[in-house]
């Protein structure tokens, strides 16, 4: 595809960090880090194709992970970037990771990365997902009242995230509509499945884990420490599976860190 027909939020000046999101995600699930973050970089976050605003290519979605990178390497060249820095989650952490191994960026932060997980795991991830995207077409009406109810809003969420409550009810409406029109849903999850992370990065790497993680569980963090011995492992204490919105401070400071713009 044209990389400039990915959709993409800019912030800042300074070093290019680049974000990438999860699957069935969009780039505003970087809101609650974006203006930390911009303080120090050049910040800018992208919708995958075929998730958020991106269309999905006429020429076919990459689906895989190497049509994924490709199309991240393309969107660098064609805004200029030279190496940028680059944070994802979940699906986002393993294109980082493999951005990392290609050497195509000066550091990555990956959250909960994919590429970690047995087969039955790599199930279990998708089929939560799956019916929450199934949830998400309920009509808005009714997810409106849902969300804005704090005990329906935790059991609708808990799963992905492990303080649903501090999610603003807009942004919880707009991740639900992100998920529920994720038109390369499907085809990113079936090219993934046989999907495991074997690369050697050579650039420096975090690889971060939030302790109460039920969609790619923290016990997947032990085997990344082991394919990755030479990154910087953390636990992301009291974090669900999307860290920016349980503990925004926190993650800023490690992808600041990974960066090299604030010691953390």
């Amino acid at each position: 595809m044209n990389p400039v027909e990915l959709v993409f939020e800019r912030r800042g000046a300074g070093a290019p960090l680049v974000l990438l999101h999860g699957i069935g995600h969009h780039w505003a699930a970087w809101s609650p880090v974006l203006d930390r973050l911009a303080e120090a970089h050049d910040v800018i976050a992208v919708d995958l194709p075929g998730f958020g605003r991106s269309p999905v290519p006429a020429t076919g979605l990459p689906a895989d992970m190497p049509g994924l990178v490709a199309g991240i390497v393309e969107l660098f060249a064609a805004l200029g970037l030279d190496r940028p820095h680059v944070a994802g989650n979940s699906l986002g952490g393993a294109i980082a990771l493999e951005l990392a191994a290609a050497g195509a960026v000066s550091s990555a932060t990956a959250l909960a990365p994919a590429g970690f997980c047995t087969p039955r795991e790599l199930r279990w991830a998708l089929t939560v997902l799956s019916l929450h995207r199934n949830a998400a077409r309920l009509p808005e009406p009714v997810l409106r009242s849902l969300f804005a109810n704090p005990a329906l809003r935790t059991l609708a969420l808990g799963m992905i995230l492990a303080r649903p409550n501090r999610m603003a009810l807009a942004e919880a409406l707009a991740d639900a509509r992100a998920l529920r029109e994720a038109r390369a849903f499907r085809a990113v999850a079936r090219a993934g499945r046989g999907y495991a992370f074997a690369g050697a990065p050579t650039v420096p790497v975090t690889v971060a884990w939030g302790t109460r993680d039920r969609i790619l569980p923290y016990r997947q963090a032990a085997l990344a420490r082991t394919r990755l011995p030479a990154a910087r492992h953390l636990d992301l204490a009291g974090c669900g599976h999307v860290p920016m919105h349980d503990d925004p401070e926190l993650v800023a400071s490690v992808i600041l860190h990974t960066t090299g713009a604030r010691a953390a």
